[in-house]
């Protein structure tokens, strides 16, 4: 598993970052990789689905206007 070091952060910031982990009872690093893996992790399974779910259905769609195509383009000889 790798690690990182991050450097130069604001003592404030460092602070909150201490209170935030307190509050959810776990340490400052424990924290810090659940933020990351928040902020970058993605979505997969039922959490996919159910934002799917939420964002395309019922009738919240778009109307597009399609370009007109006179004719269609002829099939490509493939040298049969």
């Amino acid at each position: 598993m790798a690690s990182i070091t991050v450097r130069n952060i604001d003592d404030t910031l460092k602070e909150r970052l201490r209170v935030r982990a307190a509050t959810h009872g776990h340490s400052m690093e424990e924290e810090v990789r659940q933020i990351l893996k928040q902020a970058v992790g993605g979505l997969t399974g039922a959490g996919l689905l159910s934002l799917s779910r939420d964002l395309f259905s019922g009738n919240s769609g778009v109307d597009l206007d399609l370009p007109s195509r006179p004719q269609d383009r002829a099939a490509p000889d493939l040298g049969a």
